[in-house]
């Protein structure tokens, strides 16, 4: 290649990039061995020699920034976030993951227990049972708290497996609410008081949950019905109370409201040159999850276009081969992110990802708060 003068070289238009260094900006490229131009460029100087303003403006990320929804469903949904960093995708994950409170079972008195699952074993499997009830309409309890019906709520689990009857599956159906509190009495401290007086137990609640218009039509139950929680043989029997309070995702994994909350890059596929004929059969067969179609241009001539490139898992059989990289390129595009979100059953979806950014938006205030 003839060496050129750089006085020579064309001028770039100020408050343009060049074409690969948008690319690099803009885009992950995906080669055979491995990614490159993974890091975003935050630098607001970063483009200065050629007029370029790289620093984050709010007008500009008010006027990019857009979620469309793509699916949506009872217990999980999918989205595109577009025009965000990604650093702000990671937040949303996980504050969805391990902030967003739900409630779960924290304290099991067992009262009985004669099947073969330790009372400890038992304990952990009742405590991740999803409970379809909105914390929102509970408190917080501290270790001083008395549990009351506004941050508490109390099941009940008595099955026993008759002496010659078969073998017994215990199911989360079987766990019954407790609207008016706990029914174990709780031990006396003073064997002196009066026996006439009202036994206490281990909750104090002052009316019946089911009095409470949010869950007078509503009642409390387990999210699934059939989570097989114990099995008993002839003449086993477990007797407990469950009393679930409301925590977050990052104390236990319990109170996370979701099973997975997960995003990935927008996949871009493009063809570099014309694939036809005997190549393009090739390349359609060449790809697991179906990215390319073989269309019909005439005279018998065959032609791979990409029809599905959201559907691409960059498992980069594409361009595995001869020459495939010089026909085929993969690419993210670095501030579209496809978003999922896995409920596990407490609150739909798009709620909670509507509380995620309510959390997101009060650790922000607090930051402000913090600097004024």
């Amino acid at each position: 290649m003839p060496r050129v003068s750089a006085l020579d070289l064309p001028d770039v238009p100020k408050g343009h990039l060049p074409p690969h260094l948008e690319l690099q900006r803009t885009r992950v490229l995906c080669a055979s061995d491995a990614p490159t131009h993974t890091e975003t460029i935050q630098y607001s100087g970063a483009y200065a020699s050629v007029g370029v303003d790289n620093s984050l403006r709010l007008d500009q990320f008010c006027r990019d920034f857009r979620v469309e929804v793509i699916r949506l469903t009872e217990d999980d949904m999918e989205f595109d976030m577009v025009g965000i960093d990604p650093s702000l995708a990671n937040a949303f994950r996980r504050i969805l993951i391990a902030e967003v409170p739900t409630m779960a079972i924290e304290k099991v008195l067992i009262a009985n227990n004669t099947s073969v699952v330790q009372d400890e074993v038992l304990a952990h499997r009742l405590g991740l049972i999803p409970i379809k009830v909105d914390p929102r309409l509970f408190e917080y309890m501290s270790e001083n708290d008395t549990p009351n019906e506004k941050n508490t709520i109390v099941f009940k689990l008595h099955v026993k497996c008759k002496i010659k009857g078969p073998r017994l599956t215990v199911k989360s159906d079987e766990l019954k609410w407790l609207s008016n509190g706990s029914e174990l009495p709780l031990e006396m401290e003073s064997h002196t008081s009066d026996p006439a007086s009202k036994q206490k137990t281990y909750t104090a609640f002052t009316c019946s949950q089911v009095s409470l218009p949010e869950f007078s039509n509503n009642p409390i139950a387990p999210k699934h019905q059939d989570i097989i929680i114990a099995k008993l043989g002839p003449g086993q029997e477990i007797e407990l109370e469950a009393h679930a309070v409301k925590g977050m995702g990052k104390t236990h994994a319990k109170w996370s409201p979701v099973s997975t909350a997960w995003y990935r890059m927008l996949p871009e596929v493009v063809l570099l040159q014309e694939v036809e004929d005997e190549m393009a059969e090739e390349l359609v067969k060449k790809c697991p999850v179906n990215v390319f179609d073989i269309e019909d241009v005439g005279k018998g001539k065959k032609r791979a276009t990409v029809a599905r490139s959201r559907a691409c898992t960059l498992c980069r059989e594409c361009i595995r081969g001869e020459d495939w990289e010089k026909r085929v390129a993969l690419r993210r595009v670095k501030d579209h992110f496809i978003f999922t979100i896995e409920s596990t059953g407490a609150l739909p979806p798009e709620v909670l990802f509507t509380e995620a950014v309510k959390i997101l938006e009060d650790k922000c205030e607090r930051v402000i708060t913090e600097l004024s």
